[in-house]
């Protein structure tokens, strides 16, 4: 039995790359508003939550019994200038490696580790089944939020007659 997410997270990286090719710093830099993350933000927010969030919790409910997990407060985060101010590329090479690293330690678990759990101080108990299925959702949110800020940015502007029929949300 392997465990839940794994293709997804071992996609997520290359995926990210293609959605990047061609997109400068500053295109990295833009912001649809205030309260909205950029490219870069979003790249930083992913290098963060992949150690300071999933590896962390994955590592403590595998070593022990049903653990008491810190919070990861995205917002709180958001809100502190944790994401901003890096270079894209910089937090999209760290966010690599770690995510390299994390599947190493994922494909040397064996699918039981799926059923171990930690307590959540918001949700309760939950298993790393269920953290792996989030991890591989929320890869899957951030890919959709760079794709929207690419569509945004780079091709609804020049669509001409097009833009009639054409929404963007980044």
């Amino acid at each position: 039995m392997s465990l839940p997410g794994l293709g997804q997270l071992e996609a997520t990286p290359e995926i990210l790359r293609l959605l990047m090719e061609g997109v400068s710093e500053e295109e990295t830099r833009w912001k649809a508003g205030p309260d909205r993350f950029s490219i870069a933000e979003t790249l930083e927010h992913l290098s963060h939550a992949e150690g300071h969030n999933f590896r962390t919790r994955l590592e403590r409910m595998v070593k022990e019994d049903d653990p008491e997990l810190e919070l990861y407060d995205q917002d709180a985060h958001f809100a502190s200038g944790q994401y901003s101010g890096r270079e894209a590329e910089d937090s999209f090479d760290h966010f690599e490696e770690q995510r390299e690293q994390n599947l190493e330690y994922l494909r040397g678990l064996p699918g039981a580790a799926a059923a171990r759990t930690g307590k959540h101080p918001e949700l309760g108990s939950i298993t790393i089944g269920q953290m792996l299925n989030y991890w591989a959702f929320h890869d899957l949110g951030h890919i959709r939020q760079i794709a929207e800020i690419v569509r945004a940015q780079r091709y609804h502007p020049h669509l001409g007659p097009f833009q009639r029929y054409a929404r963007v949300n980044p």
